[in-house]
């Protein structure tokens, strides 16, 4: 459960967004909070979103697979080998 104190202003602006969303405060609060988060997750890239590189798949990988091509490569050979 929450709890929030808000001064007049504040709770006549809210009054009148939930009127024009036709919505509950608290689903109100849940979609502003959704895209707040959404919106500092947007200077994060895929892989820090992601949690990281996943460290067991980058052992004993090559150096070079910062290249489109070596790395298209690699997961041929890997996908291959699993499937043959």
């Amino acid at each position: 459960m929450l709890s929030v104190r808000l001064d007049e202003e504040t709770e006549s602006q809210l009054a009148d967004i939930l009127a024009h969303e036709q919505t509950d405060k608290s689903e109100l609060i849940r979609r502003l909070i959704a895209e707040r988060w959404l919106t500092l997750q947007a200077g994060k890239t895929l892989v820090e979103r992601r949690g990281g590189h996943p460290e067991h798949l980058l052992q004993d990988a090559p150096t070079d697979l910062s290249e489109r091509s070596n790395r298209k490569k690699a997961i041929a050979q890997y996908l291959n080998k699993r499937h043959s």
